[in-house]
């Protein structure tokens, strides 16, 4: 094998993640963020998830999924659609801190969020409805 394409593989190699390893997810907007889709056991030392940290793992997943819409043009549609599971994923967080939290603080603002965002909700789907394209 010629030293160029040795090196080329070796570079592709250490350059694609394998298991366990961060990898860079991106999203339809341009934004990205790390994510580690081969993760295993925790390292030594470290301690398994708590069911809370499972919970708001798999919310987040959710979350963050159903905020990849097809954007449409309208701005104030496309924000309402967007947002609208940017909010249930904080419903979401909100119960998960009221499962599991002890804390009077974290609860009640837990609480509040519960409120506010469901509140909010209804108007970004107000928004939608008005903001429908005509249908032919």
């Amino acid at each position: 094998m010629k030293p160029t394409a040795l090196a080329a593989i070796l570079a592709l190699a250490v350059a694609l993640p394998g298991p366990g390893l961060a990898a860079e997810h991106s999203h339809a907007d341009g934004t990205t963020h790390d994510v580690d889709h081969g993760a295993k056991a925790p390292a030594k030392g470290r301690t398994a998830d708590t069911p809370a940290t499972r919970a708001f793992k798999e919310a987040s997943m959710r979350m963050h999924g159903d905020m990849e819409i097809r954007y449409s043009g309208d701005v104030d549609r496309d924000f309402a659609a967007g947002m609208i599971p940017h909010h249930k994923g904080a419903i979401e967080m909100a119960k998960i801190a009221l499962q599991y939290s002890k804390d009077p603080e974290v609860r009640t603002l837990a609480e509040g969020i519960l409120k506010a965002q469901e509140s909010e909700i209804g108007q970004m789907q107000a928004i939608l409805k008005r903001t429908e394209p005509a249908k032919k």
